[in-house]
């Protein structure tokens, strides 16, 4: 049986994207349709496991994987979300959800082999208590904290606290957040504070990304780099891809440095195309050399 250094777990999306002059596209996203090609990308060997409704035959199209290297979680339903972008850096929006998949229950999960596992989370409700206890013990555990702090609030997208976070945060050897996110948690605007403070609660490694920088810290060093993007057509996905190409770039050995300084590069050129990354290593390696 194939060994895999990771697998993505998470909601794929019907996305309406309306940009601020008003036009319109449609897409297939969600976290694990911009996490999953970033990881690739770095040579990672990558299971896609992607909550969706069996009959949503676009959805496993969108990945570009092999079939043998995904699975569709089956759902009454695929998850469709609606975003208005005001501004053309895409940073000020208005999301709506008008459906929501169900959740992956510990069951649901295909028996692969890998190393680490990455919940791709859109909203609460994606991942139950019962599977961050089922996938405690088996291999690194990563997660994007927006999974367990938005909620779908009769089409309305609400970010809460989460309740149980100091007894579910140590189950996660990495953790995502965005600068906002990490405030909610923390309760700190300072960005190098929140990622002190959540490593206190038993987090071993944060990043947190920004519109300007992405920051990591491992309880003992911090580091950041910055974002050169020329243009940010690009903008939807940023924080997916960054911690897509991060994990990935960690589990096949590179140092806390060396990952966030490739994930940057990735998420920087990515932002320059609209769409999940399509570009390959060589790609991004020569993107650091050109801009950092």
């Amino acid at each position: 049986m194939k060994e895999y250094d990771l697998m993505i777990v998470g909601p794929a999306t019907r996305d309406v994207n309306i940009d601020y002059t008003g036009e319109e596209s449609r897409i297939v996203g969600g976290a694990v349709t911009f996490c999953t090609p970033a990881a690739a990308s770095t040579g990672a060997a990558v299971f896609a496991a992607i909550k969706a409704a069996p009959c949503d035959e676009e959805v496993p199209r969108a990945f570009r994987l092999p079939k043998e290297d995904m699975a569709v979680l089956p759902s009454n339903y695929t998850t469709e979300m609606r975003n208005r972008y005001f501004t053309a850096d895409r940073e000020k929006r208005d999301a709506a959800c008008t459906a929501q998949s169900g959740p992956v229950l510990p069951g649901e999960l295909p028996p692969v082999t890998r190393k680490m596992t990455h919940l791709a989370g859109l909203l609460y409700g994606d991942f139950p208590d019962e599977l961050l206890e089922s996938l405690k013990g088996q291999g690194k555990l990563t997660a994007d904290i927006q999974g367990f702090l938005r909620h779908n609030e009769n089409g309305r997208l609400v970010f809460h606290d989460w309740e149980k976070k100091r007894t579910y945060l140590p189950y996660f050897d990495i953790l995502k957040a965005d600068a906002a996110e990490a405030e909610i948690l923390t309760g700190l605007s300072d960005r190098r504070a929140a990622a002190k403070q959540l490593a206190a609660w038993g987090v071993p490694e944060v990043l947190i990304s920004y519109n300007t920088e992405m920051l990591a810290y491992d309880g003992r060093s911090m580091r950041a780099y910055p974002v050169k993007s020329r243009n940010l057509s690009g903008r939807t996905g940023r924080g997916d891809t960054v911690f897509g190409s991060y994990i990935a770039m960690r589990i096949l050995g590179a140092d806390m440095d060396e990952a966030l300084r490739y994930a940057a590069a990735c998420v920087s050129l990515k932002m320059e195309t609209p769409g999940p990354f399509a570009g390959t290593r060589a790609d991004v390696e020569a993107y650091l050399k050109a801009f950092y």
